[in-house]
This record gives C-alpha cells, sequence and structure tokens, in this order.
C-alpha cells in the first residue's frame, strides 16, 4: 500500500510545519504546545489561515474540509511544538460536541467565535474526589427560575486561568442513579462566584487549574443537549479527546531533535530506535481510523492507551540519549518530569484497559467476592 499523502495534503503538511516551525521558533519549551502553549495571538493566525473548525459543516461557518485534512494542518502543528492550548479544546471538542447537542441558538452563539480564534474554553469534568469516573462527580446545580446556581469546585482543569468558557459538568439530580442527573452547563468564567487557582506542576508549568464556584448563577439557555442526560453526551466528547493526535506527537519534536545524537552504532539503541519509529506509524494507524471513523465504538481507549504509552518511551529513550545531561534543566528533564501524566490525564490507563476489556472486547467483570458475615469463634 502506498501511505504517502495526496499532493494537496502534502502541500497542506508541509504549510502547516513551516507555520508551526516559525511560531514554536521562539519558544523555550516545544513539547505539549496544545496543553501549555497559549497564544491569543496564534489562535487568530490559525483562524485566518482558516485552520479552526476546518471540518465543520460550512452552513454553520466551518470549513466543510476533510477529516484528512484537519489531521494533517494539527499533526504538523504539534509536532513542531505551535502553541495551540488557546484554541485546542474549543476546536477539538466544544465545537463538535454543540454541532451533535447544542440548539441552533447555541451554535450561533458560541460558534463563531471559536472559529474566529477569539474564543477560549477548558472543560470542567475532574473533582478532588473523582477524575476518571465522572459517574461520581458531585458539584451540584440547583435551577432557581430562569438559572442555574452551582456550587462546588472543579480541579486539573486545564486553561481555565487563560478562558473565557467553562464546558462544566454538573449534578442537577442528586437523587438519580449514579450514572443519570449529570447535565453539562456552558459557565462564563468572568461570573460572580468563581474563583480560579492555577496549580503548579512539577515542571513549574500551571496550566492545570482549580475553579471554585461559589453561588454561581448560570443561565437556563446555557444548558447543553438533555437536562440529566450528560452521562452519554459526556462519552461521545471523550471520544474526541482520547482519540486524536495530540494523544501521539506532543513529544514529537524532542524525539527529532535528540534521535541525531544516538550511537547508531549499538545494534540495542538501533532497536530501539526502530521500535519506537514502528510504534510512531502504528499510533499513527490507529489515530488515523479514529479521525475516519473507522474505529469502533469505544476503541479511542486504545488508540489513547497505546499512543500515551508511547509518549512515555520517547521521554525515556531521549533522557538516556541525553545521559547526565538530562539531569540539568532543559526539555528533555522537563518532559521526563512531565511524561507521567500523558497515561493519566483524559482517562487513566487503568481504567482505559477496563474499558477496553468490558466496552469493545465484551469481557465479562469479575464477581467482587461476598464478605463473610460469620463471627469469628472467640
Amino acid at each position: 500500500m502506498d501511505f504517502r499523502w495526496p499532493d494537496p495534503i502534502a502541500e497542506l503538511s508541509a504549510e502547516a510545519h513551516r507555520v508551526g516551525r516559525a511560531a514554536a521558533a521562539s519558544r523555550a519549551v516545544r513539547e505539549d504546545s496544545w496543553l501549555i502553549g497559549t497564544s491569543r495571538e496564534f489562535s487568530l493566525e490559525l483562524a485566518e489561515r482558516g485552520w479552526l473548525g476546518m471540518t465543520w459543516p460550512v452552513e454553520e461557518g466551518g470549513g466543510g474540509r476533510s477529516a484528512l485534512e484537519r489531521f494533517a494542518v494539527f499533526e504538523a502543528l504539534i509536532s513542531e511544538g505551535a502553541p495551540l492550548a488557546t484554541s485546542w479544546f474549543a476546536d477539538r471538542q466544544i465545537g463538535p460536541t454543540l454541532l451533535q447537542f447544542g440548539t441552533p441558538e447555541q451554535r450561533a452563539r458560541w460558534l463563531p467565535e471559536i472559529i474566529a480564534g477569539r474564543s477560549a474554553w477548558s472543560i470542567g469534568m475532574s473533582e478532588p474526589d473523582a477524575g476518571s469516573d465522572v459517574a461520581s462527580l458531585r458539584t451540584p446545580a440547583v435551577r432557581r427560575g430562569d438559572r442555574w446556581v452551582v456550587n462546588g469546585q472543579k480541579i486539573w482543569t486545564s486553561g481555565a486561568a487563560d478562558a473565557d468558557w467553562c464546558y462544566l459538568i454538573a449534578r442537577t439530580d442528586p437523587d438519580a442513579p449514579a450514572h443519570a442527573g449529570l447535565s453539562e452547563l456552558v459557565v462564563d468564567l468572568h461570573s460572580p462566584g468563581i474563583d480560579i487557582r492555577p496549580i503548579v506542576d512539577a515542571t513549574g508549568n500551571a496550566h492545570f487549574c482549580e475553579v471554585h464556584l461559589d453561588g454561581v448563577e448560570v443561565p437556563t439557555e446555557n444548558l447543553v443537549g438533555a437536562e440529566n442526560g450528560s452521562f452519554k453526551q459526556v462519552m461521545r466528547q471523550m471520544e474526541h479527546e482520547r482519540g486524536g493526535i495530540d494523544r501521539l506527537v506532543s513529544n514529537r519534536r524532542l524525539y527529532l531533535d535528540v534521535v541525531g545524537a544516538v550511537h547508531h552504532d549499538d545494534p540495542l539503541v538501533r532497536q530501539e530506535v526502530a521500535a519506537l519509529e514502528s510504534g510512531y506509524r502504528i499510533g499513527r494507524l490507529m489515530v488515523l481510523r479514529e479521525v475516519l471513523g473507522q474505529a469502533p465504538p469505544g476503541f479511542s481507549a486504545v488508540t489513547k492507551t497505546f499512543c500515551t504509552e508511547f509518549e512515555q518511551r520517547v521521554a525515556d529513550l531521549c533522557a538516556r540519549v541525553a545521559g547526565a545531561d538530562a539531569l540539568l534543566w532543559d526539555r528533555v528533564a522537563r518532559n521526563v518530569c512531565y511524561a507521567p501524566a500523558y497515561t493519566i490525564m483524559g482517562g487513566t490507563t487503568s481504567i482505559l484497559r477496563n474499558i477496553v476489556g468490558e466496552r469493545v472486547l465484551g469481557l465479562p467483570r469479575e464477581p467482587r467476592p461476598e464478605r463473610s458475615t460469620q463471627v469469628a469463634d472467640r
């Protein structure tokens, strides 16, 4: 099979690489740029080039372009380290979620700002006692007239300190079963009662945030989709989040910069480089299956597990190639510190392996052992 791009897509990819290199040229860190690379200016440039909302319907203001074109653009931009974080969440999953579940009025209100690169979004999902387990979310939203009143706390809300909006998952029916009673609200982050506290991680970056909500009022028209129907909606949203190219190429630039220093006369090193090169191509094909709609339901859990474990292998190789220099505070050391996050964010690998077993492979759940009710003899 010939895996080369058709000429128009190859030219688009080459253009995106040039744009990405130029945007990343002055950045000290090029890795994880879709998470930590905030730039309102670059967001506007993406909009000018028509690279936001590329695949969205033309009648909704989108570009009406193919999924392969979007893939080629963002593979190139992330691989070069272009600062995408301001636009990324909105383009990757908020827009598609609004297109699928939003009302015409909601799409007319929010999509144009996203496509124009003037709107930054964050996702209020995880909570201090509820990370990968969406069903255990507890932040309550109580309806009072034409408002929802929200109290609670979200954590690990990437980009919240620089965002305009938060796509919030809240519990709107406390008496419903765990997987029910959740709803999705669009919250203006400039509303009274919101306190955003950046969390400094081991690399010194502060893109993760805590978001505290104290009596925050949200208009009822900001409810997206069905009231108490969030769980099914958010599972669809996670397909956008877990199966994308960002889960494979977060540290691709570092690998390309370091691999030239590899001692290729060592057969073990050659074998490891070959394994990474093969792994990259396998992961890329897995993402392409997602992009083209060829993957079975739930397969994004497989894709994310493989790709993020691959990114950790890349970080490990780069550290060993750098040797003692990896102890210095540079891009290699930073990526070694950050790499454990790859298999945590967006759903931990342990959770995803359960999803693969139960929902993709159809394996039965192991029954929990029954607790003994007998009283020990004394």
